[in-house]
């Protein structure tokens, strides 16, 4: 993105294209800035605790006829596999949707029913391979990965050993890498919704 956005000919992105920086900063775009025709978020937007205000939002920034594209985690997958395995330490706050449901057709349908003209989703599968064991890549999220360091965080001693154990658990029995190393199938579902 900040290669576009520096070289937008050259990355075949228009010439207006700009670098929201995060899903929370497009609520910060002013009411009267023009619109944008292409917003994108990987991985950002699905953990806004108010998708209400994420859709709102969207639809507010984007011009019509302009595309709002997302990835999202699926809930099956195994990324959330790892997100249901720290709500089982760690509830989320009352009234918090988890984030994994923005990689549900059904319910990204329904957050987008109304002002989209065109909507299109497909589930993507991908593998994120690690040169180390599996015990070694929790050690990875839990001091790099910001939900997985939260939850660390929150937790007694005995309690960051069990999490520990179940997520080496999860990485191990998901494990496809046959060389000593971990591989993990992902799954994401790549949204692209045209705004009315």
């Amino acid at each position: 993105m900040a290669f576009g956005a520096r070289h937008p000919a050259r990355a075949g992105v228009p010439r207006d294209f700009q670098q929201i920086g995060c899903a929370f900063a497009v609520r910060a775009i002013r009411p009267w800035a023009r619109q944008l025709p292409v917003l994108v978020t990987m991985f950002g937007a699905m953990f806004a605790p108010r998708p209400e205000v994420v859709v709102s939002e969207f639809k507010r920034v984007c011009k019509s006829g302009g595309l709002i594209a997302m990835a999202n985690w699926t809930p099956q997958s195994f990324a959330g596999q790892m997100f249901k395995l720290s709500t089982k330490y760690i509830p989320p706050p009352p009234g918090i949707t988890p984030p994994v449901m923005w990689g549900d057709e059904d319910t990204v349908r329904q957050r987008f029913s109304e002002g989209i003209a065109d909507l299109k989703m497909e589930r993507i599968k991908v593998i994120f391979r690690f040169e180390m064991p599996p015990a070694d890549v929790v050690e990875l999220f839990k001091t790099y990965f910001g939900p997985t360091q939260v939850a660390f965080s929150k937790l007694d001693e005995a309690g960051q050993a069990a999490l520990r154990q179940d997520m080496v658990d999860l990485f191990t029995t998901k494990n496809i890498a046959t060389d000593g190393g971990t591989e993990n199938e992902m799954e994401y579902l790549e949204v692209r919704a045209i705004k009315a």
